[in-house]
């Protein structure tokens, strides 16, 4: 999309509708919003001229509000943190009721692209081959990166209809609802309120787009929606209610309600959509099955009888409605009921998939107490002192658990009770709607293998065919080098390879980007990763093991974020592509997956970024043995220039007492604790990655999206290898994506709201080394792509952000002012307290991908 595109359909349109916010009928709101962009003018004034936020803030007052007392003007400071939160609410509707004119609905990277392109290189039976057997897993999580509570997400959905139909009448009385709408939670949402938020994108969106593109390619392909058997070619994970990984209030209780939910969605989908079907199919023979279908469906859901028990029961009478339609109506209407049949083969009775995922010292915890209780304290002494491989032996020696009643603590009682869980939504929604168990923090075969055989004495089965998939995360630097070695091991071990034969030779593991950067720095995770991948590849190639990559990704690059679709498409032959798995979360959500044309575009591109991968191998998709040197040599320097940052004796307590970080625990965003553990020191261990990278984002630093990089470009530059990091850049996509995202981080980055801190007594080395590294990196990042500037080859990024970064400008300085004011003094001030806290929402939600 051009500049000057951009500029018509979001930048104009912000401004025009912008203006209407004055004449909202509200106490102090023209106050606030003529003296806001005086504000917003001193701020851009302020830091051209080097002075601190403090100096713009209190200059500010001297010249509008000089008698003002010193509430009124932190009053003030309030008001103007909510307007400017809901201006951004305005720009993401006028931005995302611009989507179809923002983006190529039909260009590079959907399926209609895709089609043509097949077509004309006669690939169609290869694409369709391709299509058979891959997938697209999206899994929604409940991580807290969503500042947006449900209702203003609902005004934002109205709003930004409003826009796209130039209703300015309703564009009025949305804003006046939206002035009056609290943006912050009063409490924290429960597991079962975030479940619930989030059904609300799988009813109104992906029960629309995933069916919607999956027609479209089928009927473009000439293949019959009815004949098609890969259902599973688009679909939806569910984290809510199973992930127990730091996060107590997720119970058994919880895992089965959250299944019941989403059980009694996708019926409700289903019987609003067939009482629409039925109305056209009223012939004989036919209009009986259609009638059996919706009493079904209607006592299914309203009458505590389930006439429908499993997806196959309801699929028999549609076929058979089918049949006879077919032979006894020439197929009137037919396209209808098959878009209905794919509908149910898709979504099931569970409409996503849910995970249960729980940390390894967890399981290491509950093992302990189960010894302990059969076989005494000094046999627990003497397990701890077998290695791995004995340690294996005793556990598989193990025939029966204690009743969970006898355990002494609770927690475990509560892990034992996941896997009855497990058990109950398999059976009320089927093997799909709940099939795999996800090891966190995984770092051995034994890891895997307690698990696997806790699952084997609590789940009833017959011998051998245990219905539930154990899946390894691998977060840490040292965790993805050694999972090749983990992975051979398990593939050796007799009782895991049964079990394997059984699950169909597949083998999911996971990927944690955000662990992986906050580990190990920006560049030497997203190559530790690729790495990891080539080698679980081989590995799992070798023992016959079809390998599935499941990626942890947040929102932003510093969490494997940015743009995915370029990474997946540069994975090459070496790293097996059979499905493509992520999780997304907050904001991503919402603004990427959260109306139907965005979902379309953005499961279009990851699926055709998939799909391409391997029907259109290229040199810039495989990297040569030169380059796996070059890069190898940046991820060394990166990631010793890293640790030595993380080693600053400054790290931890600038982490603690400047950023933000504690103030996310207070947000009330997300049911999980801000760390894992219960110390009340911070360890950066137990240190979530959510807000670790939220911390960053908030002071405009984003270290974790680029620090290191400079210094790697640096390293090849003294060794005169630029020229090879130039070629690089222009022969690899993985490359290429790599350094793509960091811009966006550096684009999100402004150290001048900071640059008080370089004369601070305690902070100054730090801060200077950070800034060092950006300025460095900024200038090593232009020189290697050849551009002039930050995301040059992405005008639409670049102004979106840069307009972003303006709105929120005078919420940068306000939160700085107070964090700069509380520094100076030394005493925590429960007013700046609440300030920077506020700000918080505001920044967060106009970065969109920032936590």
């Amino acid at each position: 999309m051009s500049k000057n595109n951009y500029q018509t359909e979001v930048a104009k349109r912000f401004t025009i509708y912008n203006s209407l916010f004055l004449d909202l009928p509200f106490s102090d709101i023209n106050r606030t919003g003529t003296l806001l962009p005086i504000l917003a003018t001193k701020c851009e004034d302020g830091y051209k001229k080097d002075k601190t936020p403090k100096e713009i803030i209190n200059g500010f007052f001297e010249e509008l509000m000089a008698k003002n007392s010193e509430e009124e003007r932190h009053n003030l400071l309030f008001k103007m943190v909510q307007y400017v939160e809901r201006q951004v609410v305005l720009f993401d509707s006028i931005e995302d009721a611009a989507f179809d004119k923002i983006h190529d609905a039909k260009g590079k990277g959907t399926v209609n692209a895709l089609i043509t392109r097949v077509d004309n290189d006669r690939k169609r039976e290869a694409l369709i081959e391709k299509l058979k057997n891959f997938s697209v897993r999206l899994t929604l999580t409940a991580h807290p990166t969503q500042f947006y509570p449900g209702n203003v997400l609902g005004i934002i959905t109205d709003l930004e209809t409003a826009i796209k139909n130039n209703d300015l009448g309703n564009i009025n009385l949305l804003l006046q609802q939206l002035g009056k709408t609290g943006f912050i939670n009063k409490e924290k949402p429960s597991p079962l309120d975030e479940a619930v938020s989030l059904i609300w994108f799988l009813t109104n969106v992906f029960y629309k787009s995933i069916p919607d593109i999956l027609t479209r390619l089928l009927n473009s392909l000439e293949i019959p929606l009815h004949e098609w058997d890969n259902p599973g070619l688009l679909k939806v994970g569910f984290w809510p209610g199973g992930d127990r990984d730091g996060n107590p209030f997720v119970t058994h209780d919880i895992t089965v309600k959250v299944a019941e939910r989403l059980q009694k969605w996708i019926l409700r989908c289903y019987y609003r959509d067939i009482r629409i079907i039925r109305r056209r199919l009223t012939f004989k023979h036919v209009e009986p099955i259609m009638l059996k279908v919706e009493n079904g469906l209607f006592n299914s859901l309203f009458e505590e009888k389930s006439y429908y028990n499993a997806k196959d029961d309801l699929l028999n009478d549609l076929m058979e409605a089918r049949r006879c339609l077919v032979e006894y109506h020439e197929g009137l209407f037919l396209e209808q009921l098959d878009e209905f049949i794919l509908k149910v083969k898709i979504f099931g009775f569970h409409f996503a998939n849910m995970d249960v995922r729980q940390d390894s010292r967890k399981h290491d915890g509950l093992w302990d107490e189960v010894i302990e209780m059969e076989f005494g304290e000094k046999e627990l002494e003497a397990y701890h002192k077998l290695n791995d491989d004995d340690k294996i032996k005793f556990l598989f020696d193990i025939k029966e658990l204690p009743n969970e009643s006898k355990l002494k603590d609770d927690f475990h009682k509560e892990m034992l009770k996941s896997f009855d869980a497990i058990q109950t939504v398999q059976k009320e929604n089927g093997e799909d709607g709940l099939h795999r168990y996800i090891i966190s923090n995984c770092q051995s075969a034994l890891h895997v293998l307690e698990v696997f055989k806790l699952a084997k004495l609590s789940i009833d089965h017959k011998e051998g065919e245990l219905p539930l998939d154990i899946v390894p995360l691998f977060e840490t630097i040292d965790d993805l080098a050694q999972a090749p070695k983990i992975m051979e091991q398990l593939y050796k071990n007799k009782d895991y390879a049964a079990h394997m034969k059984f699950r169909k030779q597949k083998q999911t593991i996971m990927l944690g980007f955000s662990d992986g950067t906050k580990d190990g720095g920006y560049i030497r995770a997203n190559w530790s990763i690729l790495q990891a991948k080539e080698e679980l590849t081989k590995i799992s190639r070798l023992y016959d093991v079809s390998v599935v990559f499941f990626d942890g990704r947040g929102g932003p690059p510093a969490r494997g974020g940015g743009n995915m679709h370029n990474f997946y498409a540069s994975l090459g032959p070496q790293v097996e592509n059979e499905e493509i798995q992520i999780t997304i979360q907050g904001q991503t959500i919402s603004s990427n997956y959260g109306k139907p044309v965005s979902c379309s575009y953005n499961l279009e591109q990851l699926l055709c970024a998939g799909v391409e991968n391997e029907l259109y191998p290229s040199s810039e998709k495989s990297l040569s043995n030169d380059q796996r040197v070059l890069i190898n040599k940046m991820a060394d320097v990166s990631y010793q220039f890293y640790k030595d940052f993380k080693n600053h004796p400054q790290f931890l307590p600038y982490l603690e007492h400047v950023t933000p970080l504690k103030y996310f625990g207070q947000v009330n965003i997300g049911s999980r604790p801000l760390k894992r553990g219960k110390d009340s020191g911070l360890k950066f261990d137990d240190l979530r990655a959510i807000p670790f990278v939220g911390s960053w984002a908030q002071m405009k630093q984003n270290i974790p999206g680029f620090f290191g990089v400079g210094a790697a470009l640096e390293a090849l530059k003294n060794e005169g290898k630029f020229e090879q990091a130039k070629a690089l850049y222009n022969d690899s996509l993985f490359f290429r994506s790599l350094l793509g995202n960091s811009m966006q981080s550096l684009a999100k980055s402004f150290y001048k709201s900071t640059a008080y801190l370089k004369d601070d007594p305690k902070y100054a080395d730090l801060w200077n080394l950070m800034f060092t590294e950006y300025q460095r990196t900024l200038q090593y990042i232009l020189e290697v792509s050849g551009m002039e500037h930050l995301l040059q080859d992405n005008p639409t990024s670049k102004e979106s952000i840069a307009i972003r970064e303006k709105i929120v400008l005078p919420l940068i300085t306000i939160q700085q002012y107070a964090i700069q004011t509380m520094l100076k003094t030394g005493e925590d001030d429960p007013v700046l307290q609440k300030l920077i806290l506020r700000t918080m929402f505001g920044i967060i939600n106009a970065a969109r991908n920032a936590a």
